[in-house]
Formats: structure tokens, C-alpha cells, sequence
């Protein structure tokens, strides 16, 4: 008996509470560009996605706080008048509250004035390079001036507001003035003529000039490795790029897995602020192996030895050993660090043995060389010996020599990007031997690669590629192969196999003297990382440009976004040929 009046009570009180709790429905009417904020802000909208049962009582609080952060909203737009209703309709499990949005007239940008204090606006002693940084004050104040984001008679919003403050500051950041700040700012409203007056104090504080170089973390390599990169000149005014761009060379180098430059922005330091350099060192020594398969050369294993010391003064020691089906070499490279001018030097001593169509190579070469890195271009001067032994199919072999002067140039605005969608990648080449100089015969060799990336829609690009090569020389004999030319496979005309396009000689396929290829190229991801392309190929390698007839190779591919790098797989049908190929590749590094 006492179980089943417990049972009968905790029902009532149950469909008690049932009774008193809503389902509800929030309807927001108001200006399309307007509604979407409320919906998301507004307390009752806010109860209904999150499926709270609401009393009375609570249902009544929240309409009323609603009503208030619609006002706040509503201002943050710039809208400082609006007339706002709300009601609540039906009852029981039908209720709806409902809202009505009259913004009224929108206030709109009024007077816009904006005052410096700070060093960039004190009048400097006499000194050439006060005089220098005074030039570049009246610039710096003029470009923050004139590229205000906002004007008189645009829309006020708070969020533009903020925007602009913070971005009128940034260039004072980004030159001299490390400890900038934002005084004072007002906004001024008048909701009767809907204007909103601006104020803006912006203090540059002292002007930072460098001082000494304070680094951090180095135990394993000298400091010479990063005092060389330093391209400050003590008591010059600091630039923050100069800076970012001292951060990037050394994490470039190799020697660190994080690297943090900056310049110490306390006032008091201002006049020889340190550059505080913070590294994280890489090991002295490191063994890495690395396994691949592409469709052009084969299944491939390699490893590399890499030693970031050897002889105490940053010198880098690199050994590689790579073993393919097609292509087999070993390698032994030293480099020194680079320099502030941004030269490396490197000597290296390599051997490569390879079997492609029919044209045996086995090949020597010592090269020593001097790059240097500025900005987006990268350029190297190199002078090569180099001994090969030459074997076409079953013609005797021949030894061919060459000591050559080169110049490598490469201009790139891609990012680096696995994927690049905007900018080009330019390479041109350039070499020389003379048969008087441990030469076989005397050449000149040039060659010149470009690829342009375009952007089409959010998920598309279009790759345009093309690259021509030329030896001239009185004949083909007696220039070894790395400065000849072949064409054909995934990285020249799909649909052929890898170089497989030359001179046709007794079964075999032999390096000739000029060649011309042209790609295009269109990508669609359908998701982040998986996409699709059809693309054609064109081209041909032949001893005499005369002989020069395009073999076009058309296909379709897949393409996938690894986080260790692309991956293609492409299916091209070789007009030539009147076959179908498949190019991939992958490689994978441990």
C-alpha cells in the first residue's frame, strides 16, 4: 500500500514539473543581415539549442536579459536607436517567443582624428642617422594616416573600430618602435545625427636601435654559426622584418629545431636594445634510412649520415648512399655555414651508375660550389670535374670528361607549399667546358624550366609548365650525360616511359643536345586533402631542333595531400606509343 501511494506521488510531482516547463520555439524578426547575430547571441535562443526546460519565472528572466543584449548587439553594428518588442505566444509544449527588430537609421563614421606621441614625433639632434630615422617617421606617420581602415561616412562597428586601432599600430610595431602602444581611444556617438566621432592617441615610445647579440641554448655548436647570420649593424635603427628574416635563416641552417629571435623590448634598453637569440640544438650526429618506389626508376632504399660538427666550427659532413632499380649513387658532402651575406660554400665527390633505355652510365664527379640565399631567390656558382664511362646498348663504351663552370639560378613565389595554388617556380641553368681545359670537347649548355600555379575557385588550380634545354656544341660525342637531355616520365611528358625520348640508337635510347617539353595541368580537390586532375604533356629531346617532334601524352590522376607530401597517381595514354601508362611515386623517410 505505502509503495504504491510513494508511486502515485512521484508521478504527480513528476507531470508537475512536466507541466510547467516549455518547449520552445525563438523567432527573431529582423533585417536579414542583422538576424543571424541575434539568433546566436540572444539568452532564449541560446536555452533552445541547448534543450533546457525553462519555468515561467526563468522563461520571463531570460526574455527580459534577451532584450538587453539585443541593444548591446545591436550597437556593437552601429545601430544606437533600434526599437525592439517581444512577446510570448501559445502555451504548453507550443510556446514561441518572439522578437521585433526595428534597427532604426545606422550610425555611420563622423570626424576621425589621430595624434602621436612618443619619439616619432620628437624632433631628433643633429646626426646623420637621426636625420635618416626622421625621413622614415613622416613616412611611417603618413602610412598609418592614410591607411586607416576607417573613413568618414562608412558604417561604425565596434568590430571595425577594434580592427582599426590594432592595425594602425602594427607598422610602428613592425619598424623602430618595439614598445608602441595605443595611449588613449575614444568613440564618440551621437545617436541624434547617427554619427560616431573617433579618437585615436597612438604612443610610439622610444625609438630601439640594436645592441649586442645575447643567444641561449648553444652547447653543441659554436656561436660563430649564428653570430655569421646576424645582419644587424650595432646603433642602426631595428626593423622587425630584419629580424623575422634572421629568425627564418636560422632555422634554415639545420643546426636548430626551434629558433626564436627578437629584440628586448624594454624602453630603458632602447637606445642598444639586445637581440636575444633563443635555439633549441638539433643532435651533433643523426642516421636516418628512407625507403620509395616511383614508376620512372624503381623501388628505392637510402640512407643518409649526417654529422653537424665535424671539425668544430659548424662544418657539415653528409653521406648518402641510394639504391634504385634504374639509379644507384653515393655522395660525400661538406659544407660550411652560411654566411650574413647569405654565401655557402660546399665540396662535394659523388658516383652515379644508372641503366635507362638502353644507355649505361657510370659517372664521377667532384664539384665545389658557393650559393647564396636572398629573399625568394636562390643561386648557385659552381666549378664540376667530371669522368664517365658511356655504354649504348652493345656499342663500345665510350670515356667522356668534362671540367665545367655552372651557374644556377631559381626565383620562386610559391611558398614552398606542398600544394601551391598562386606563384611560379623559375630555374635557369647555365654551363661551359673547353676541350683545352681537361675536356673531351668544348660546349655550352642552357636550360631554363618554369611553372606557374593559378587559382581557380576555393578548390581548384591550374598548373602551366614548360622548360627548354640546349647544348651547343660541333657534335654529340664527348659531352658526358648529366649535361644532355632526355624526356619522357611523371616530371616531363606522362604517358612515355622515363627517358625514353632521344636519339634512337641500335635498340637503345641515347642523351641528345636540345630538348623542349610544355605541360597543363588542372587539380580539383574534392575534400582537403584528395583531389583529382587531367592534365597533357608535350615534348621531345632530339640532337637538332630541326629533329624536334612533340610526343603528347594526355591522362587522368588522383592526387592525395600525405602529411609527408604529395602523393600522385596519374594514368596517361602516350599518343606515340598507343599505350597507357601509370606514373607514381612515394618515399617515405625514418
Amino acid at each position: 500500500m505505502r509503495l504504491r501511494l510513494f508511486s502515485l506521488v512521484f508521478l504527480s510531482l513528476l507531470g508537475l514539473a512536466s507541466a510547467s516547463a516549455h518547449a520552445l520555439e525563438v523567432r527573431v524578426d529582423a533585417p536579414k543581415e542583422l538576424k543571424p547575430l541575434l539568433e546566436q547571441y540572444l539568452e532564449t535562443a541560446r536555452a533552445v539549442r541547448l534543450g533546457e526546460a525553462l519555468t515561467d519565472e526563468e522563461l520571463l528572466r531570460l526574455q527580459q536579459a534577451s532584450l538587453v543584449t539585443a541593444h548591446e548587439l545591436l550597437a556593437t553594428e552601429g545601430y544606437f536607436s533600434p526599437q525592439i518588442s517581444s512577446t510570448i505566444e501559445g502555451s504548453g509544449a507550443n510556446q514561441q517567443v518572439r522578437y521585433t527588430v526595428a534597427p532604426g537609421p545606422r550610425t555611420l563614421v563622423g570626424a576621425i582624428d589621430i595624434r602621436f606621441e612618443g619619439r616619432i614625433v620628437e624632433t631628433p639632434q643633429a646626426d646623420a642617422g637621426k636625420d635618416v630615422l626622421e625621413a622614415r617617421n613622416k613616412r611611417l606617420r603618413a602610412r598609418i594616416l592614410d591607411n586607416f581602415a576607417l573613413k568618414p561616412g562608412m558604417p561604425f562597428r565596434q568590430a571595425d573600430w577594434d580592427t582599426a586601432k590594432n592595425t594602425a599600430l602594427r607598422p610602428l610595431l613592425r619598424s623602430t618602435y618595439q614598445a608602441a602602444r595605443l595611449a588613449s581611444s575614444e568613440a564618440r556617438v551621437d545617436p541624434a545625427a547617427q554619427r560616431a566621432s573617433l579618437s585615436l592617441v597612438i604612443d610610439s615610445g622610444p625609438a630601439f636601435f640594436y645592441g649586442p647579440l645575447q643567444i641561449s641554448g648553444n652547447e653543441r655548436y659554436p656561436a660563430s654559426v649564428i653570430e655569421a647570420l646576424n645582419p644587424a649593424v650595432t646603433g642602426e635603427p631595428v626593423r622587425q622584418q630584419q629580424m623575422q628574416d634572421y629568425q627564418q635563416a636560422l632555422d634554415a641552417t639545420g643546426y636548430f629545431s626551434q629558433v626564436i629571435v627578437l629584440v628586448n623590448p624594454d624602453p630603458a634598453v632602447a637606445a642598444a636594445a639586445p637581440i636575444l637569440v633563443t635555439v633549441v640544438e638539433r643532435k651533433e650526429q643523426q642516421l636516418s634510412f628512407g625507403v620509395g618506389y616511383s614508376t620512372d626508376t624503381g623501388a628505392r632504399v637510402q640512407t643518409t649520415y649526417l654529422h653537424r660538427d665535424i671539425f668544430g666550427e659548424g662544418e657539415r659532413l653528409k653521406l648518402v648512399l641510394k639504391l634504385e632499380h634504374l639509379e644507384s649513387s653515393a655522395l660525400a658532402e661538406l659544407a660550411w655555414p652560411r654566411s650574413a651575406r647569405g654565401y655557402e660554400n660546399r665540396a662535394s665527390l659523388s658516383f652515379l651508375q644508372e641503366e635507362i633505355e638502353g644507355q649505361d652510365t657510370d659517372s664521377w664527379k667532384t664539384v665545389i660550389s658557393r650559393n647564396r640565399k636572398r629573399d625568394r631567390i636562390d643561386a648557385t656558382l659552381s666549378l664540376q670535374y667530371q669522368f664517365e664511362n658511356q655504354t649504348v646498348d652493345s656499342l663500345p663504351t665510350v670515356q667522356n670528361e668534362a671540367l665545367s663552370l655552372g651557374y644556377v639560378w631559381t626565383h620562386r613565389t610559391d611558398g614552398r607549399a606542398f600544394y601551391p595554388v598562386r606563384g611560379h617556380i623559375t630555374n635557369l641553368q647555365a654551363g661551359v667546358a673547353s676541350e683545352n681545359l681537361l675536356s673531351t670537347t668544348s660546349f655550352v649548355r642552357l636550360y631554363g624550366r618554369h611553372t606557374e600555379f593559378f587559382r581557380l575557385g576555393n578548390k581548384g588550380r591550374l598548373l602551366l609548365r614548360g622548360e627548354l634545354g640546349a647544348v651547343m656544341a660541333e657534335h654529340l660525342e664527348g659531352i658526358p650525360t648529366d649535361f644532355l637531355f632526355r624526356a619522357g616520365g611523371e616530371n616531363s611528358v606522362r604517358g612515355y616511359k622515363h627517358e625514353s625520348l632521344g636519339l634512337d640508337v641500335a635498340g637503345a635510347v641515347q642523351s641528345v643536345r636540345n630538348l623542349a617539353t610544355a605541360s597543363i595541368e588542372y587539380n580539383y580537390f574534392f575534400t582537403p586533402t584528395w583531389g583529382a586532375a587531367l592534365f597533357v604533356d608535350a615534348g621531345d629531346a632530339a640532337d637538332s631542333i630541326d629533329a624536334l617532334s612533340p610526343a603528347v601524352g594526355t591522362g587522368v590522376g588522383v592526387r592525395y595531400k600525405s602529411p609527408i607530401g604529395p602523393i600522385n597517381l596519374d594514368l596517361a595514354y602516350g599518343e606515340e606509343t598507343d599505350e597507357f601508362l601509370v606514373h607514381f611515386q612515394l618515399g617515405v623517410a625514418f
